[in-house]
């Protein structure tokens, strides 16, 4: 490997999921995964397949259509886990199994009750069965900058025995800063007598405010991977940023000379379909992906921005894939043009594909004037969605006032038994009218606990994206759809989530069914 070449290993499926909202279903992690791939990543952490049926299935479709990056997939040090995460990678093009087990005394005392010892063991009993599936196999040491120095030493060199290939030193709590990190990895580079044998890894969490910067420090100490997630999604406050670590490597690569394989113009693309499938959108003046990153207001930075954008831009909007022409379409515009937009924007369809797209095009050119970019991203992401539509919208109506209560009048497609349902009900307001009469058609008694709307483009015709978060029988599920009316958007966004948890509650009974039959 280049020994300036830092390998970027992306974990948006796997501890990016697990932020509050931001849980994936399948068809959507591999979406997600098929971007990563063209954004250049050269590792995709998928999943955990002990975890969930869900996420080994996730593992294992990733590793079977991805194959130019290495797929991970992570496991505790347990046998079972590490033959799961196997089973959910033994068709992967490049798999690794990635192994963790907590090191820090806090975690030996309070969560594993093990002593160092045992826990020495285990690592290096993990690392060494992971070894008989794979060369590829990354070893972290949970909780590693609360981790005694010479024990965590001790740790590391006895897995590289072993045979890891990677080693991951997190700071699982983002806890560590700069200078503490710099003698973390310097000490293991000097003490561990194997340490050239494998590859020195980060993955810093942001509670301080500090991923990002800890892992630069990291690779200006000798780190040859960093793990990260689009948008710095995860645990907590997060991750460590991919966007951010790979524009200041670019941007700065006169005091840090070093590569990535990331094609940077995919960067806003990325994060834009991360926020699509999620609902959970960045700040406006999020780094590098922010709706304001490089937006100007202040006269002086105008000016200057007019006489040479240099003056108040150190990266150009085009470096990460933000389109400086938003204007494209209108209502006489046919399919070839619209394909040739899309091929532009970096989207091949099918012929199918277009002929959906096509549809809806022709359906919000009816309502507004003006077609932007981003009403075709809006397009693609809220018509495409592979989960079964078991109840479809037919129709909507509601009304409210400040003198009379909300009511909502639905009809919905009922495609299992192939007939329409009417329902009206009452609400607080027009939108929980209508999510209150869709809960009677379907007999699901839904919570709600998350509503956004966001407007994708300016304009009083504008469309707006619908994101909800329902809870059915305990489980949350996400709903996004779009439209140029508020009301019709928010009950298709419901209906989306009405029919993933339909969907989860068919294949949890067919799993259970075939588990039946094989027993």
């Amino acid at each position: 490997m280049d020994a300036n070449r830092v390998s970027v290993f992306d974990t948006t499926l796997r501890d990016g999921e697990q932020s509050p909202g931001c849980s994936m279903n399948l068809e959507e992690k591999v979406r997600m995964a098929r971007q990563l791939e063209a954004l250049g990543v050269d590792v995709i952490e998928a999943g955990f397949p002990i975890a969930s049926e869900d996420d080994f299935a996730a593992v294992r479709e990733v590793a079977r259509i991805c194959r130019r990056p290495t797929i991970a997939a992570l496991c505790r040090t347990t046998r079972e886990d590490i033959e799961r995460a196997w089973e959910a990678l033994s068709d992967a093009a490049h798999p690794r199994i990635h192994t963790f087990v907590a090191t820090s005394d806090i975690h030996l005392q309070y969560k594993l009750q093990k002593t160092r010892e045992e826990v020495l063991d285990m690592a290096a009993g993990a690392v060494r069965l992971a070894k008989s599936f794979t060369d590829d196999v990354e070893f972290s040491a949970e909780d590693a900058t609360r981790t005694d120095l010479d024990y965590l030493c001790r740790v590391v060199a006895a897995v590289i025995d072993e045979g890891a290939t990677v080693i991951n030193i997190p700071d699982t709590v983002g806890y560590t800063i700069p200078s503490e990190y710099a003698k973390i990895i310097t000490t293991l580079k000097e003490k561990v007598p194997n340490i050239d044998r494998a590859t020195l890894s980060v993955h810093c969490h942001n509670d301080l405010g500090l991923a990002v910067a800890n892992s630069l420090t990291a690779v200006a100490c000798g780190v040859r991977q960093v793990e990260c997630t689009i948008n710095g999604i995860g645990e907590r406050a997060g991750n460590a940023s991919l966007e951010e670590i790979v524009m200041a490597l670019r941007v700065r690569r006169d005091l840090m000379p070093y590569e990535t394989g990331i094609v940077t113009e995919e960067l806003y693309r990325s994060s834009q379909m991360l926020s699509n499938i999620t609902g959970v959108h960045v700040q406006p003046n999020k780094a590098v992906v922010g709706k304001n990153a490089f937006a100007h207001e202040a006269g002086i930075h105008q000016h200057g921005v007019l006489k040479n954008r240099i003056t108040y831009e150190i990266m150009t909007p085009e470096s990460v894939g933000v389109k400086t022409n938003s204007l494209v379409l209108g209502k006489h515009s046919g399919r070839h043009a619209l394909n040739k937009k899309y091929e532009e924007m970096g989207y091949q369809l099918s012929r199918p594909e277009l002929d959906k797209a096509y549809k809806l095009f022709t359906k919000l050119a009816d309502q507004k004037k003006e077609i932007f970019e981003e009403d075709l991203l809006a397009i693609l992401q809220d018509g495409f969605a592979q989960i079964p539509e078991r109840y479809k919208l037919r129709a909507v109506q509601a009304t409210a006032g400040t003198s009379t209560l909300a009511t909502a009048l639905v009809t919905l497609h009922d495609t299992g038994n192939d007939g329409a349902q009417t329902h009206t009900a009452a609400g607080d307001g027009p939108v929980a009218a209508v999510y209150e009469a869709i809960d009677r058609i379907t007999g699901l008694n839904g919570n709600l606990i998350d509503y956004t709307v966001r407007s994708v483009t300016g304009g009083p015709d504008a469309v707006g994206e619908v994101f909800v978060h329902v809870e059915f029988d305990g489980t949350s599920y996400t709903g996004k759809a779009a439209s140029t009316d508020i009301v019709d958007g928010s009950a298709r966004a419901y209906l989306n989530a009405v029919n993933k948890a339909l969907y989860a509650r068919e294949r949890k009974r067919a799993i259970k069914e075939e588990a039946a039959s094989a027993g």
